[in-house]
């Protein structure tokens, strides 16, 4: 067993010196991942402090049976850590008041071209509100790049897809294209019970004993294949 496989152990065990040395040796994973991430109109240290909390995961979740390195398991923790900030937070931040005036003027430009059968300008519109033209401008801007970012552009298996999570998809295309077909002839070796231990237990985040009780295994028999196929995986790799 090497040096973090011993603190992981170790961490994993309560020891809190064990799992402080393991975070701290390890944040050079978050710096490489939030290298991903700048650009995007969040502080790179707010982005840092989300990935540690990724690290963090990571930690605590490793299962020594894994067959891999623990920074191959660490980087899609943090990185997804991150993402999920990044969605959940929205990467463009309107205030109340914009919002509210957003709203406001949907709903007034909705009634006067009920009323005319006419667009209404954005003079008229800012007249109506009593507020300036370029803050009403800003306004609708910022609600409606917010709402085309978040808006569903694929919907599957009850989970849809935002353009934001397709932006982010799209980046470093090859390089992921690259990394699905690898990944889609590997699980195409294995036999339907082993693909689907793999695809729940790294894909949907379940533990081995929720595995184990949807496959019908103990919890012994699943780290048991789990490890076989990981070695077999990583020898074809």
């Amino acid at each position: 067993m090497d040096r973090t496989e011993e603190l992981i152990r170790r961490s994993q065990e309560g020891d809190k010196e064990a799992r402080e040395v393991l975070i701290e040796e390890n944040m050079g994973l978050i710096h490489h991942v939030v290298k991903r991430f700048l650009g995007r109109g969040v502080d790179p240290e707010d982005l840092f402090q989300i990935g540690a909390i990724g690290l963090v995961k990571a930690v605590d979740r490793f299962d020594l049976e894994f067959g891999v390195r623990f920074s191959t398991y660490a980087v899609p923790m943090i990185a997804g850590e991150i993402k999920r900030f990044l969605r959940d937070d929205s990467m463009i931040k309107l205030s109340r008041s914009l919002k509210e005036l957003a709203i406001r003027a949907a709903r007034l430009r909705e009634q006067i071209l009920m009323e005319r059968g006419v667009e209404p300008g954005i003079e008229e519109l800012a007249a109506c509100l009593c507020v300036e033209p370029e803050e009403l401008v800003q306004a609708m801007d910022g609600s409606a790049e917010v709402e085309s970012l978040q808006k569903i552009v694929y919907q599957g298996d009850g989970e849809g897809l935002s353009l934001m999570d397709k932006v982010e998809q799209d980046k470093d295309e090859e390089e992921v294209l690259l990394r699905q077909l690898l990944l889609e002839q590997l699980l195409g070796t294995l036999g339907p019970k082993e693909r689907r231990l793999i695809v729940l237990r790294f894909f949907h985040d379940r533990t081995q004993t929720q595995v184990a009780q949807e496959l019908g295994m103990s919890q012994v028999q699943v780290s048991r294949l789990e490890k076989k196929i990981l070695l077999s995986l990583k020898k074809q790799m």
